[in-house]
């Protein structure tokens, strides 16, 4: 796949969502270790869905994470419900592959979005929905600059347990560029 560096980092870069990609994201979106930290654990997602997807996202703030070593997709970012009139939006990330969780990457492509949405796009204020079971996205997302700032207690019920969702949000203040 071609992909191109919209927003570069050491670890990995930014680039405009590849359509081609469609195979590769539709493995991973059903693969419940993948799926049970976003709200997709219970859904099948089908090729032709992704591809519909995968178009619609192309046209907004969403991008492919793509590893700097050998130029291949790992996952995948983006700002969603963005307010342009109160300048804020939603930021959302995952990584696919299981060998490239916990090495960082998500991290600095979490910055990478972030540092583009305040410093090029105007926002204002970015904000993220996380599950209180998920411990490395909570630490990620500290280590970006991310705050506890709500929970929707019981929100989400996975094998039958209710769990949190805790909010976070990031002003351009508390963004960690390092």
């Amino acid at each position: 796949m071609r992909y191109f560096k919209k927003i570069a980092g050491d670890q990995c870069y930014l680039s405009p969502i590849n359509l081609e990609d469609s195979d590769l994201y539709t493995e991973w979106l059903n693969d419940l270790q993948v799926t049970q930290n976003l709200t997709l654990s219970s859904k099948n997602i089908t090729l032709h869905g992704e591809r519909v997807l995968l178009e619609e996202l192309s046209k907004g703030h969403n991008y492919a994470i793509v590893d700097s070593r050998d130029d291949t997709l790992i996952g995948n970012c983006g700002i969603m419900n963005w307010d342009q009139t109160h300048r804020t939006g939603e930021v959302g990330i995952f990584i696919g592959p299981k060998e490239s969780r916990g090495r960082g990457i998500g991290t600095e492509a979490l910055r990478l979005l972030c540092g583009y949405a305040f410093d090029y796009m105007n926002m204002g204020s970015l904000f993220l929905r996380v599950f209180e079971f998920n411990e490395a996205g909570i630490r990620c997302y500290e280590k970006v600059g991310f705050k506890r700032s709500g929970l929707l207690r019981d929100s989400f019920i996975m094998r039958g347990r209710a769990y949190d969702t805790i909010l976070m949000d990031c002003l351009p203040s508390d963004l960690i560029r390092n």
